[in-house]
């Protein structure tokens, strides 16, 4: 009862020849095929991403960070044997005079 028979795939050629004209209807086949090839490439690289990422789990799962490091201690530096002057703003050393 709800089977395709062959007339009626005869009558859908004929429609769609009168609709598109049949100039048209090989660049709607070819760019139909076009697209359906870019979404199996998508899917497939989406599928290899997921597997990917699978894998990357797995390695990381024995992952262990480094114990913390303590700081090292500041070195205190030898005395040059000149001391430096305070910096003074200009501006407040003309306000000053």
């Amino acid at each position: 009862m709800h089977a395709l028979k062959p007339w009626h795939i005869a009558v859908l050629v004929v429609v769609l020849i009168l609709l598109f004209g049949a100039k048209r209807l090989p660049d709607a086949a070819r760019s139909l095929g076009r697209s359906l090839r870019i979404i199996k490439a998508e899917t497939k690289s989406l599928a290899d991403d997921d597997r990917d990422l699978a894998g990357k789990a797995d390695a990381q799962a024995g992952y262990q960070p480094y114990p913390p490091q303590q700081p090292a201690p500041p070195q205190q530096q030898p005395y040059q044997g000149t001391v430096q002057q305070p910096v003074v703003d200009p501006v407040q050393r003309v306000r000053e005079n």
